[in-house]
């Protein structure tokens, strides 16, 4: 493959990079930023993915294989000085990999035509850590898509890209459909719909115990301050709340929703779920 050349920091190129860390340039381009090696490793794997790459010199003869790999998926790579992926990059200490990726968010549609059978809702969550982390955890339980609300933070918020440390490219994942669509969508397809709630009516403990969460569920996840709001309860199969054995005052938005994505991956694959299992 030819030896990509050094990069101008005037270069048009970078401009057009570095303005994809504000929302509304990344919506008109539809581009995002993936930084790091594991992120940029993912994207180059991703098909028709990855537009560009830009590396340090050090950071492609360190990652001489994900370098390979972009070349190979049709990127652009650029070497560039430590000055330029710092201009291009969010992060405080970048690595010295930086992606330019097509968007790659499903019509919520075909999320409904693959009949799902674990589904992760994020109704108004508004913190892109907390959004990335549950698209981790959901990709890590087994989840077969996620779906963001229109009232919900972007996807390609870097933070958001960062904190799915890849799972972004794991998974379907619709964004901007109302909340109302996506619960009535998803009851359409047979798939039942759980509300996390910390004050939910019904325990996630006896929801297992009854073996009622071994069928096609959805959970939906609420904003990190204030919830789910009554309209959103009102539209779910099952207002659902993780017991608290201890002192604790709560749990925070992904540490619950790890514990629910996880109770119905359990239960789905176990005998009778609507998973088959897999022998030893």
């Amino acid at each position: 493959m030819p030896a990509p050349e050094l990069i101008s920091p005037r270069s048009a190129r970078v401009a057009a990079a570095r303005r994809l860390a504000k929302r509304n340039f990344r919506g008109k381009d539809r581009l995002f930023l993936a930084e790091g090696p594991q992120a940029v490793r993912e994207a180059a794997g991703h098909a028709d993915t990855l537009v560009e790459l830009f590396a340090t010199v050090d950071a492609a003869e360190r990652y001489e294989d994900i370098v390979a790999q972009a070349h190979a998926a049709g990127a652009r790579v650029h070497l560039a000085d430590e000055t330029v992926i710092a201009d291009i990059s969010t992060t405080v200490t970048p690595q010295g990999l930086v992606g330019v990726c097509r968007f790659l968010d499903t019509p919520f549609d075909e999320i409904l035509a693959a009949r799902p059978r674990l589904v992760a809702v994020l109704a108004h969550v508004r913190d892109p850590g907390n959004a990335g982390t549950v698209l981790r955890c959901a990709d890590a339980a087994g989840a077969e898509a996620v779906v963001l609300t229109d009232a919900s933070v972007d996807l390609y918020n870097p933070k958001t890209v960062r904190a799915s440390v890849g799972s972004l490219f794991h998974l379907p994942v619709a964004v901007g459909v109302p909340v109302e669509e996506a619960v009535a969508g998803l009851k359409g397809t047979g798939v039942r719909v759980l509300a996390a709630d910390g004050a939910g009516r019904d325990d996630l403990d006896d929801e297992l115990d009854k073996g009622t969460m071994g069928g096609p569920t959805a959970w939906v996840f609420g904003n990190e301050a204030w919830g789910l709001p009554e309209e959103t309860r009102g539209l779910a199969d099952a207002v659902v709340r993780v017991p608290i054995h201890g002192k604790a005052e709560s749990l925070n938005l992904a540490t619950a929703a790890a514990v629910c994505l996880y109770a119905s991956a359990r239960a789905q694959r176990a005998f009778g779920g609507c998973r088959t299992v897999t022998p030893s």
